[in-house]
């Protein structure tokens, strides 16, 4: 259910390494997180090019029971966004590690991904 090859954040977003483009991460959120939000309606991503600081919103997850902020796991530049949740925002709940994702990063420094939690660590800290 939370993929070994893959850190975590106590935000329940997964990151990838490396991601599709040079020396990016993927970013997704958990099979928890879209479990506990519901139907997913609608997506609100960062454009390609913008900068976001790590601990910051940088978009908006709908469903039909809530809104959630999505924030950014690391500092660094958006190389890339999941086009394919414009038309179909279902994939994040059907296909969260794989189709659902939602964008990527490229960290302005890598040391910050050390800060993250494996699936053991992360999948304590539901247990709690």
């Amino acid at each position: 259910m939370y993929p070994d090859d893959l850190l975590y954040t106590a935000e329940h977003e997964w990151l990838r390494q490396p991601g599709e483009h040079d020396g990016s991460v993927r970013i997704g959120i958990t099979h928890f997180a879209q479990d506990a939000l519901g139907d997913i309606v609608y997506v609100s991503l960062p454009e390609v090019g913008d900068t976001l600081e790590a601990g910051t919103t940088c978009g908006e997850l709908e469903s039909t029971k809530s809104v959630s902020d999505i924030y950014a796991p690391v500092t660094g530049e958006v190389v890339a966004r999941n086009e394919q949740l414009d038309a179909t925002p279902e994939l994040v709940n059907n296909d969260p590690y794989s189709g659902g994702w939602l964008f990527e990063v490229v960290p302005s420094d890598p040391a910050q991904l050390d800060a993250l939690m494996d699936a053991t660590a992360y999948t304590g800290t539901l247990e709690g």
